[in-house]
């Protein structure tokens, strides 16, 4: 059995405070109308309109209390508010000329509400009970002969008329304004769920490369051994001219190793109390360094800013990955110069990343990010900017991308520290 979407709980509880200022606005509009009234020296039934409008005071009240709890708003909650609206409309009717009141057209405001705040069934039992009130009204009240005066203050209008004429603007006026604010409340909600889908979404491609990670490493692991193997005895028997180069080659088949090693405790890994503490700026030299030990020929210029002492953080070796990923993509982009500059606070990490490349065109900056999209036809895999940017944006940071003025690209990081500092004990 299929469920009607209804609201969510915070929706509710943004409708419940929307009604509580609604309901305001319409007491004050009848305490003008008995002001108007009483000027213009019409009498009119005081204890109905006291007892109607103290109802609707009451109630606002009662609303004012319950809003300032946590507990959780039910539709049920909200159609008793509107009941409530109802019974104090019809008091006040059945006194002032019942259906011949001009102000008749208020029933419309709870129905509103409802058609864009309850279920169905809740929407048509207000619908119901405010087309009942209105046919018994009818046949039942206390008529009000002085209703129509032909001659309001000297210049020839009826005052159920202008009534009329008046209840229509306001009710146009409070319907508009209320029922867009709640439409935007239900479109936000939307925009939550489509959010929460794509991040699902995001979710799976990241399990799915999670899965061919491991089965990579788990395959790479023996033609590895046997390189390291190969290598070794190479290097024996090597000329001397090329022993640098056999260290070289033992070095990167070395660092592959450590690398496929630390994968599974890394994916598996829970930050807490068994996570490495280290300082900030700690954590990002010794990335840097790793880098730097990959790419010798490189003309890096690295400049690290921030408070001292840096805050201490747990640790996460993704972080650190993930910004081997964009050097790596600035070093293939400019091969002789990198610039980098960070900044931190104990609020935030900052770091900018410039090449001195082509930059961007604009219908690669456009696909940027997209996973297994690659501009690097022979060794590219497409999938280092989209695993930085997802690794960034699980601890609340982002990436961005831009060129520069003088040419090449601009790589921008935001990452928050708050769910990464570890307070000292």
């Amino acid at each position: 059995m299929i469920s009607t979407p209804h609201p969510s709980p915070a929706a509710a509880l943004k409708n419940l405070r929307r009604i509580f200022v609604l309901r305001h606005v319409v007491i004050a509009f009848l305490a003008a109308t008995v002001a108007a009234l009483v000027w213009l020296d019409i009498p009119v039934p005081w204890l109905p309109i006291v007892v109607s409008i103290g109802t609707m005071l009451s109630l606002n009240g009662w609303t004012w209390w319950r809003l300032r709890g946590a507990e959780a708003v039910s539709d049920r909650l909200l159609f008793a508010q509107l009941l409530g609206d109802i019974a104090a409309l019809t008091l006040l009717f059945y006194f002032t000329g019942g259906y011949s009141n001009p102000l008749v057209w208020m029933y419309l405001l709870p129905i509103a509400v409802a058609a864009v705040a309850l279920p169905p069934r809740w929407m048509w039992g207000i619908t119901a009970t405010a087309m009942a009130s209105y046919a018994a009204l009818v046949f039942f009240h206390v008529p009000l002969s002085h209703l129509h005066v032909n001659d309001l203050v000297g210049v020839g209008l009826d005052t159920h008329l202008v009534g009329m004429w008046l209840g229509f603007t306001v009710s146009a006026a409070l319907v508009a304004g209320f029922v867009s604010r709640i439409g935007q409340n239900l479109r936000d909600n939307d925009r939550l769920v489509a959010e929460a889908r794509e991040q699902m979404l995001e979710s799976e491609r990241m399990l799915a490369l999670g899965a061919l990670a491991a089965a990579t490493a788990h395959e790479l692991g023996t033609p590895l051994a046997t390189i390291n193997v190969l290598v070794g005895e190479l290097h024996d028997t090597a000329p001397p001219e090329l022993a640098a180069d056999f260290k070289l080659l033992r070095g990167e088949v070395a660092r592959c190793k450590e690398i496929l090693s630390s994968l599974a405790a890394s994916a598996g890994q829970m930050r807490g109390e068994d996570a490495r503490r280290v300082a900030l700026d700690v954590f990002l030299d010794e990335t840097l360094q790793r880098w730097r030990d990959t790419r010798p020929a490189l003309q890096f210029d690295c400049r690290l800013d921030g408070c001292d002492p840096a805050p201490q953080i747990a640790a996460d070796r993704t972080l650190g990955q993930a910004l081997v990923n964009l050097l790596d993509n600035a070093a293939d982009a400019s091969p002789e110069r990198v610039e980098l500059r960070g900044e931190w606070n104990r609020a935030e990490l900052q770091i900018v990343i410039r090449d001195h490349g082509h930059g961007l065109a604009p219908e690669i900056a456009a696909q940027a990010g997209q996973p297994f999209f690659t501009t690097k036809a022979e060794s590219g895999m497409g999938i280092g900017l989209y695993l930085a940017r997802t690794i960034f944006g699980r601890f609340g940071g982002r990436v961005e991308l831009e060129n520069h003025t003088d040419g090449g690209t601009v790589t921008r990081i935001h990452l928050p520290l708050a769910d990464l500092i570890v307070e000292e004990k």
